[in-house]
C-alpha cells in the first residue's frame, strides 16, 4: 500500500509541475556541447496554444501570432539569450552547453503533448578543438566526421562558407550541384554514407574556412560548426625554394607598402 500512495505522490508531482509523461510522445536527442539544436514542432495553427518547458519550468509560449521567451532569473543565468521559437511551434537552442541537458516538453493546447529528452555531451575541451577544428596540409585529405549515430531517414546538409556543398537524402546524394562549388573542389569531395563524413582529397589551401553540417530529422534538426586550415607543406620543398618563397613574400611587403606610401604622398 506504502508503495502504491509512493507512485501516485510521483505522478501528482510530474503532473502538477507540467511534466506528464503518460501517454507522451517522446524522442531521444543526443548533441555535442556547441552544437545548434531545433526541437521540432511543424504542424501549428494561430488557434493553437504552445508551450514549451524545461524541467518543470515554462521557458516559451505562442499564443495566436504572439511568441514569447521567459526570462525569470533562473531562466536567463541557463540559457541568457540562446532560445528562440518561431511560428511553426519550434524550439531553438543555440550553443547549447551540459548545463542543457534535460527534458523539453512541447504542450499544445493543453489536451496533447511532445517530450523531448535531450542530451549534451560533455566534451573535454582540447578533444572538442580537435573534433571541431582541423589542420591539414596541402594535398593530404581531411575528414570531418558528424560524430553521431546516423538515422537512415536523416538528411545530412554539408555547407562550406555558407554554400551548400554535399547533401544525403536516403539513399540518395548529391555533390557540388553548384557551378561554383564544382569550380573549387572539382571531384575532391567524398561521402560516406553510413556515417554521413565528408572527406576533402588532395586539400588545398583554397579549401580553408567554416563548414557546417546540419543534420535534419522529422523532430530535431542539429547544426555542428567545423574549421579547417590547410596549410603549404614545406617539408618536400629544398631550402632554396624555401628561401625563395620567403624573399618572394618579402619582396612583395615591400612593393605593398611602397605603393601605399606613393598613394599617401600623392593625396
Amino acid at each position: 500500500m506504502k508503495q502504491l500512495f509512493k507512485l501516485l505522490a510521483v505522478s501528482l508531482l510530474f503532473l502538477n509541475n507540467g511534466l506528464s509523461v503518460v501517454g507522451s510522445d517522446e524522442v531521444s536527442v543526443s548533441v555535442m556541447e556547441g552544437d545548434t539544436v531545433t526541437l521540432i514542432y511543424a504542424e501549428t495553427n494561430k488557434q493553437e496554444d504552445i508551450k514549451w518547458y524545461f524541467n518543470y519550468t515554462q521557458i516559451a509560449e505562442i499564443v495566436g501570432n504572439h511568441t514569447k521567451i521567459y526570462t525569470d532569473k533562473q531562466g536567463e543565468e541557463r540559457f541568457g539569450n540562446r532560445l528562440k521559437v518561431n511560428q511553426t511551434g519550434s524550439l531553438t537552442i543555440t550553443n547549447i552547453t551540459n548545463t542543457d541537458t534535460g527534458l523539453y516538453k512541447l504542450q499544445i493546447n493543453s489536451s496533447s503533448e511532445k517530450i523531448f529528452n535531450v542530451t549534451v555531451n560533455d566534451v573535454p575541451a582540447a578533444e572538442l578543438h580537435e573534433i571541431k577544428r582541423k589542420s591539414v596540409k596541402e594535398g593530404k585529405s581531411v575528414t570531418l566526421d558528424p560524430d553521431i549515430l546516423k538515422n537512415p531517414n536523416d538528411t545530412i546538409k554539408w555547407y562550406f562558407n555558407d554554400i551548400l556543398i554535399a547533401e544525403i537524402t536516403g539513399d540518395q546524394s548529391k555533390i557540388c550541384t553548384d557551378i561554383q562549388c564544382k569550380q573549387r573542389f572539382r571531384d575532391r569531395l567524398k561521402l560516406d554514407h553510413q556515417t554521413g563524413s565528408l572527406t576533402i582529397t588532395k586539400t588545398r589551401t583554397t579549401d580553408s574556412g567554416d563548414y557546417k553540417l546540419q543534420i535534419i530529422s522529422s523532430r530535431f534538426s542539429i547544426v555542428r560548426n567545423f574549421g579547417i586550415t590547410a596549410t603549404i607543406d614545406v617539408s618536400g620543398l629544398s631550402a632554396g625554394a624555401i628561401a625563395g618563397i620567403i624573399i618572394a613574400c618579402v619582396v612583395l611587403n615591400a612593393v605593398c607598402s611602397g605603393f601605399s606610401s606613393l598613394l599617401f604622398q600623392r593625396y
